[in-house]
């Protein structure tokens, strides 16, 4: 996946922008809770034709989905009723029908003549909605929940899967009763009594994509809503004091409001991507417009409730705008089957007729290449004999392999993204993603230590850059990171190990826990080098340590996830000055410098770690039918497939972000606290899904996948932690993206 055009990007941006500022003059959303008599929302949709709103749909070359859902964005920002979605489903059936009578309506909807409101009927997957019946020129039945008919002109609905009629609204013979849904005004039920209509033949679009754009819209509509209530949520708890301070620097409302944000990113990126997909005609723009309907329905609706709750009691009263909002939501997101309807789809491709894995995504012409090589490169230097010999390890012995290292050191892929000036490669991110997942996808072994790397390019000596980073590149030297103490983990600015200067040398004295990477050559060891320091960061120094330096005692433990790590005791540690990396009491530079560039792509290697245990465990499912055709576990699949596509596109994001310098350590947060948790919970659920053999571990009879799946899951909680706790990140995501009090 490319990253998006600029040029696309300017326009929307304009189109955004423009709408806004029409609505907030022309709209406001107190009107959204009187009952629709047509007088305002005719006004309003008046002006929006003004802006050419009405011709979207139409053609490719007047504004594709991606314009649409941009609109449909705004209205529900302004809790505006005005037909959008209709229009457009109307402008996509007349521009694929051959009668004249499309392109008379085409004319009357640009000039705003016409107001086409549009319903499934009975081809709306909710049974409840009603049905129409043609009979030669004339259609009778009844209609419920149809948008906006109070001001319509025409009606515009299915009465087979390949002919739709079109009803004049405007006679006698037609019904009109407003109705009120989840409290709120908008929707109408019409009864037609034999009312005159003319029927149009679809061309080369179907029901099926009709529905998945009307389906794609009104959540675009929803996430408007949902976006525009929680910026107001944020606002108000930035000024709204309780005890003294604003309620903003509650831990509990920052973390609530983390939670949201990360949901409204994940809806923001993946409704962006189906529309690109749709408007670049690439076949599986449906696959990511259910997978947009499968996550968005429950995350919009959990945004909604958590800004209800950070509103407390003001939030109640229908004066304030925040209940219009949320009523929008819940109404939308379960429109046109809503999840239910997305994740029978999802499931269908996933096992269906020997079922379709996830979607590869295109990481332009570098990246896909780069995969490929990848891919015949480990398939001559890890397979056969030599990859079995390896798998046959417990899993406490794969986490390296130095002869592999040596062997992929060769090929330069180490130093993938290096700056060529130390002898990397220089490749995009979307390359190191490429690498990322094939190495992923092959079980191959970790190589290469990128933060320390990063840390020494960004400021170690020329001396230190000559020494060190070689040794890295090609695979010979691997450094551990020696951060953790018994009394700080998280709070890392108070650990307590010392570095005092002694002559020519560094003496370091301390303890580091739960290091990993014990076995390692160097430490990159994090140490006090000011007691008094303040605030404390202000005095840590960053040192490399030779791991067989007099004076250290390591002392190895397994992990839960049946890894090791080791706490390990420096006494009297004597290392010589040009060991310092950066200046003296800079650590705390250095060391989130390292990580910062680091850290955009830590949530990317976790999703992609869930992504292939997906396909493992999909192979498993559709092996035994009893499971594949099991309705729970097909639901289920479905939605962690929508969910994996989320940190997917957060990773691509972060990508996209590093290309034009180093991500932001919020967006960086928000991909590896959803990656994170997403495989917590596939861990969980794999063990629940296959039954009590997953939980056999390694080399234990009748296992499956030799204690795979299981392992999994004990090691999934190393990375909600590692990094960086996710409480933490959500603090992190709190103060920096969203401006809340520290």
């Amino acid at each position: 996946m490319a990253a998006p055009e600029t040029e696309n990007l300017d326009v929307t941006a304009m189109l955004r922008d423009s709408l806004r500022g029409l609505l907030e003059e022309h709209w406001r959303a107190s009107d959204a809770g009187e009952v629709e008599t047509g007088t305002k929302t005719s006004a309003v949709w008046a002006k929006l034709v003004d802006q050419g709103i009405s011709v979207l749909g139409a053609d490719a070359e007047q504004g594709g989905l991606r314009e649409i859902l941009v609109v449909m964005e705004e209205l529900g920002r302004a809790a505006c009723p005005a037909p959008m979605w209709s229009t457009a489903l109307a402008n996509l059936v007349f521009a694929n029908a051959s009668v004249d009578l499309a392109e008379e309506m085409r004319e009357a909807m640009r000039d705003g003549a016409a107001r086409v409101v549009f319903s499934f009927g009975a081809l709306d997957p909710d049974r409840g909605i009603g049905s129409v019946e043609l009979r030669g020129q004339e259609v009778a039945g009844s209609l419920r929940f149809v948008e906006a008919a109070g001001s319509a002109t025409h009606l515009l609905v299915p009465v087979s899967v390949v002919e739709l009629a079109l009803i004049d609204l405007r006679g006698d013979r037609v019904n009109r009763t407003p109705t009120r849904a989840m409290g709120a005004w908008g929707g109408w039920e019409l009864v037609l009594d034999k009312v005159s209509a003319r029927p149009i033949t679809l061309g080369d679009i179907s029901i099926d994509d009709l529905r998945t754009i009307g389906r794609t819209m009104l959540l675009a509509r929803a996430h408007g809503a949902a976006r525009r209530a929680f910026e107001l949520a944020v606002s108000y708890a930035r000024e709204r004091r309780q005890f003294g301070q604003p309620i903003g620097k509650f831990q509990a409302i920052q973390h609530k409001l983390a939670n949201c944000f990360i949901d409204l990113e994940g809806v923001r990126l993946i409704l962006d991507h189906a529309a690109k997909l749709h408007d670049d005609k690439h076949r599986e723009w449906s696959y990511f417009a259910n997978c947009a309907m499968a996550f968005a329905g429950a995350a919009l609706r959990r945004c909604s409730l958590e800004t209800q709750h950070t509103f407390g009691a003001i939030g109640y009263a229908e004066e304030h705008e925040a209940p219009r909002h949320f009523k929008r939501v819940h109404l939308d997101t379960i429109a046109l089957g809503g999840a239910a309807y997305a994740k029978r789809s999802l499931a269908s491709r996933f096992f269906n007729d020997g079922g379709m894995g996830l979607p590869q995504y295109d990481l332009g012409a570098a990246g896909n290449e780069l995969r490929q090589d990848l891919r015949d490169w480990l398939a001559q230097h890890w397979s056969g004999e030599r990859k079995s010999r390896f798998d046959e390890k417990p899993f406490s012995k794969r986490e390296f392999d130095a002869e592999f290292a040596l062997d992929m050191g060769k090929t330069g892929w180490i130093g993938l993204g290096w700056p060529r000036q130390f002898g990397g490669q220089a490749r995009t991110p979307l390359e190191q993603i490429a690498f990322m997942e094939t190495m992923e996808q092959n079980e191959a072994p970790r190589t290469g230590a990128s933060i320390q790397a990063n840390a020494l390019m960004m400021f170690g000596t020329p001396e230190q850059q000559a020494s060190y980073l070689p040794e890295i590149l090609r695979g010979e030297a691997m450094h551990g990171m020696g951060y953790s103490e018994p009394q700080a983990g998280s709070d890392l600015a108070a650990l307590r190990t010392s570095a005092v200067l002694d002559g020519d040398h560094w003496v370091i004295n301390g303890q580091k826990i739960w290091t990993t990477t014990w076995w390692g050559k160097y430490m990159f060891l994090a140490a006090r080098t000011d007691k008094s320091a303040k605030p404390p960061h202000a005095g840590i120094s960053m040192f490399i340590v030779p791991m067989n330096a007099p004076g250290i005692t390591i002392r190895p433990a397994s992990t839960m996830y049946d890894g090791t790590f080791a706490n390990i005791f420096y006494d009297n540690v004597r290392i010589p000055l040009e060991n310092l990396v950066g200046r003296v009491n800079e650590g705390w530079k250095v060391l989130t410098g390292a990580l910062a560039f680091e850290r955009g792509l830590v949530g990317g290697g976790i999703v992609l770690k869930v992504a292939h245990a997906f396909e493992q465990l999909r192979r498993h499912l559709i092996a035994d039918p009893a499971l594949g055709g099991d309705p729970i576990i097909r639901d289920r699949m479905a939605t962690f497939a929508s969910e994996i596509e989320i940190g997917r596109l957060l990773m691509m994001h972060c990508a996209d972000l590093a290309a034009d310098g180093v991500t932001p350590p919020e967006y960086g947060a928000i991909s590896k606290v959803f990656s994170s948790e997403l495989m917590e919970r596939f861990g969980e659920s794999a063990l629940e899904m296959l039954g009590m053999r997953a939980a056999l571990s390694e080399q234990m009879p009748g296992a499956i996948d030799n204690g795979r799946f299981e392992q999994n899951l004990r090691h999934s909680l190393m990375w909600v932690i590692s990094i960086g706790t996710n409480e933490i990140q959500r603090s992190l995501i709190a103060q920096r993206a969203l401006g809340l009090p520290r």
